[in-house]
């Protein structure tokens, strides 16, 4: 008589937990080499707390500033005494404070920003480049807040700098998918008039709106002086356009259709392509305002280490 099988238990898989907040858009390792850098402001900032970055404000660091008429209440051990010697006169030392830095980073989510040839949707590099950014800010112990916005301003948060504050501003985010129509330009004139203190502003949105518009929006934020860095996030078909068959091309905010040749039509595209990001790229350098354009076909991660190393060299 045959030996009866062994029954044995199957085990069903246990289904992955959704993670949340930062560990939603970055791994352990990520953090780990994003821990070792610092996202610097070019310019004086205003913060809340003693940090690495310029004040206007004047106070007691070791960089000297400039002078002031010794008055009742100075302290008689800042009197310059070379100048007292030259001139006569009484005069103490004013030194730059330092502060914390403030980070606002703007988010686009608007319906353009879902298109994605690969994997990777603009929107969702564009989170992750958030998230990676707020990482290194909080980590260096400064504030970061975000807007997220659309044909309006859908998320606003203020800026903190804690960890639990930059997980319960990233599970906000997580909610959002691409969304409506953009009106890039208003909202960022909306943001400008709202934030007081001087600040680092982070944009990141593919522009397709507006460019002229957009340029003005910016320069109201340098008119406030703040220090601006826009990340103009793309699709490596949307700059290249090497579509290699026909296809029916559907406008992603207002549904318009077009069928065409992509071939018969690249040479085209791609001058007048160029154009529109040299547009942007010489009048935000013309303003000071840090460009750059930035494919989604790279890592989040290896592309911020790469410009946050570039920007503390040219900090210098």
């Amino acid at each position: 008589m045959a030996e009866k099988p062994k029954e044995t238990k199957v085990e069903k898989p246990k289904s992955a937990v959704p993670q949340e907040g930062i560990a939603a858009f970055l791994n352990p390792e990520e953090m780990h080499k994003l821990s070792r850098i610092v996202l610097l402001s070019r310019y004086v900032v205003e913060g809340n707390l003693a940090g690495a970055h310029r004040s206007p404000l004047k106070g007691a660091s070791s960089e000297f500033a400039d002078h002031k008429a010794y008055g009742v209440g100075d302290d008689p051990k800042h009197i310059d005494w070379k100048v007292l010697s030259r001139t006569d006169r009484y005069f103490v030392k004013r030194y730059e404070d330092e502060t914390n830095l403030r980070v606002y980073i703007i988010l686009d989510r608007s319906n353009s920003m879902g298109y994605g040839s690969g994997d990777t949707r603009k929107y969702d590099f564009a989170c992750r480049l958030a998230a990676a950014l707020g990482y290194v800010v909080v980590k260096a112990r400064d504030s970061v807040g975000m807007f997220v916005y659309s044909d309006k301003i859908d998320i606003e948060v203020e800026p903190r700098n804690s960890f639990n504050h930059l997980h319960n501003m990233l599970k906000r985010l997580q909610k959002l998918e691409p969304a409506s129509t953009t009106n890039t330009a208003e909202t960022l004139h909306q943001i400008a008039a709202n934030v007081h203190k001087r600040a680092l502003i982070v944009v990141i949105s593919d522009l397709l709106d507006n460019e002229k518009e957009i340029n003005l929006a910016l320069a109201h934020f340098r008119k406030k002086l703040h220090d601006v860095i826009v990340f103009h996030v793309l699709d490596p078909l949307e700059i290249d356009f090497s579509f290699k068959k026909g296809f029916e091309f559907e406008d992603m905010e207002t549904g318009e259709l077009i069928t065409c040749d992509p071939r018969s039509l690249s040479k085209d595209y791609q001058k007048i392509f160029g154009e529109f990001l040299e547009q942007y790229r010489t009048t935000c350098e013309g303003m000071k305002v840090d460009y750059r354009l930035v494919r989604t076909d790279q890592t989040v991660e290896s592309y911020v280490r790469a410009y946050l190393e570039e920007r503390r060299r040219l900090s210098k």
